[in-house]
């Protein structure tokens, strides 16, 4: 799609699924995947380089993408689906017993589009070092994203990658971090504060961007300026800023629906914030 309006009728629609989903599962994690919503839609309708017809768990010659925070998965499996994964009447399937479309995506299931088990928080960013450490040892020229949550910056682990990308000069690998501000505990500052993120990051070594996550434009933009600072010698971070639970009234801008299903009013009051765009599933 080249198209932004475009975009953002997929992006209505992403968000739809992802309501959907969770409610008939009566399980899931609404807040984050709607917040990210613009993020994924961009990357697979508009700025990877990736081949859902043939796919391939190397992805030789293809951007590559890894959700470390991965109860986002309903967004994901969304994307994944309307891209051409995967029929998007799968979606119906989310979290089900012998479904492929667990609550954190799992590879055992054999589904299209997803390289490595997430939701254990802290681990996908090491995943994306070797993945794009491999692709500069093979001579692809291809890069790698990783999306990640502001909580999940409390984990120790994230550090230790930090510093193996910036000294290994893993200057094809883009991170980005969800800054909602929000975890399942609570406010992220009331849990752990996180101090001056961006100067935490560039002090490993990283060069960092930010960005307004839940504007299309904005996501774009950052992402094309992403993409122009990689191959210069250091890993990219973007700091996406957007508000947990985008686009539905009542569910915007608090941790209390990062893991909760809404019941038949509510689920029926987020979908009217949403005109059909696509085609439920």
């Amino acid at each position: 799609m080249t198209d932004t309006k475009q975009l953002k009728d997929t992006a209505t629609q992403v968000r739809r699924d992802i309501l959907r989903m969770v409610y008939e599962a009566q399980s899931g994690h609404p807040g984050g995947p709607l917040g990210a919503t613009e993020l994924l839609t961009a990357l697979y309708f508009k700025v990877l380089k990736h081949n859902p017809e043939n796919f391939s768990m190397k992805g030789e010659g293809e951007d590559l993408f890894f959700l470390s925070n991965g109860h986002l998965s309903a967004g994901w499996y969304s994307v994944l689906a309307r891209s051409g994964y995967f029929d998007v009447k799968e979606l119906s399937t989310f979290r089900r017993i012998d479904s492929r479309l667990q609550g954190h995506p799992a590879t055992e299931e054999g589904l299209p589009g997803i390289r490595v088990a997430s939701g254990s928080l802290g681990q996908g960013l090491s995943v994306a070092c070797g993945a794009a450490l491999t692709k500069k040892l093979n001579g692809d020229d291809r890069l790698v994203y990783c999306l990640m949550g502001d909580g999940e910056q409390q984990e120790g682990q994230i550090w230790e990658a930090a510093m193996f990308a910036a000294g290994r000069k893993i200057d094809n690998l883009i991170g980005i971090i969800d800054y909602n501000g929000q975890q399942i505990d609570g406010a992220v500052n009331d849990v752990m504060p996180l101090g001056d993120l961006k100067a935490k990051w560039e002090a490993f070594g990283w060069r960092v961007l930010e960005m307004e996550g839940n504007k299309m434009e904005a996501v774009l933009e950052t992402l094309e300026e992403a993409r122009s600072h990689c191959k210069q010698g250091e890993p990219v971070m973007i700091l996406m800023h957007t508000e947990m639970g985008f686009g539905v009234d009542f569910m915007m801008g608090t941790h209390e629906w990062h893991g909760k299903p809404p019941n038949e009013e509510q689920f029926e009051r987020a979908m009217a914030n949403f005109e059909e765009t696509l085609g439920d599933y």
